[in-house]
């Protein structure tokens, strides 16, 4: 059965894996938003802290996923000065798509659960493109958290 749970997905750049988080709702919200170049009347949470950031003279200089335990997933915030802040992946990405920042995650936790889908290199390889899509379409609608649970 389908989770209506919202799911981010990050793709390995030079790579063919992605890595599935489930996120809350108002996070998903917030990623859409800045995917979107929306821009609400009055700043969102991750808005205001983007802003915050940028008024204090900091920047966010990376976002890195840094762990995943029992099926949930912990990320890092980096900012220019080098102070280091714990943080939901779903609202660390939000962040990161507000100020532009690149997001990184560990090989160990990419190995683990990263779902790997190639890239087909021409257009011969559509067919099978498209059927290995359709196949990740099918996992994500069977998948739950707690297929990720190793204990």
């Amino acid at each position: 059965m389908p989770s209506s749970q919202p799911i981010v997905l990050l793709r390995e750049v030079g790579g063919e894996r992605y890595l599935p988080i489930w996120i809350g709702a108002a996070e998903a919200s917030a990623i859409a938003f800045a995917q979107q170049g929306m821009e609400p009347p009055r700043p969102l949470t991750h808005d205001l802290f983007a802003e915050t950031i940028r008024v204090l003279g900091h920047t966010l200089s990376q976002v890195r996923i840094v762990n995943l335990t029992d099926g949930v997933f912990e990320a890092i915030l980096v900012f220019d000065d080098k102070t280091e802040i714990s943080a939901r992946p779903s609202d660390s990405i939000a962040l990161a798509l507000r100020t532009g920042t690149p997001v990184f995650c560990t090989e160990e936790i990419l190995a683990e659960a990263g779902i790997p889908v190639p890239d087909s290199e021409n257009e011969d390889d559509e067919v099978v493109e498209e059927e290995e899509v359709e196949r990740f379409r099918e996992f994500l609608d069977h998948v739950t958290p707690e297929d990720f649970d190793k204990s």
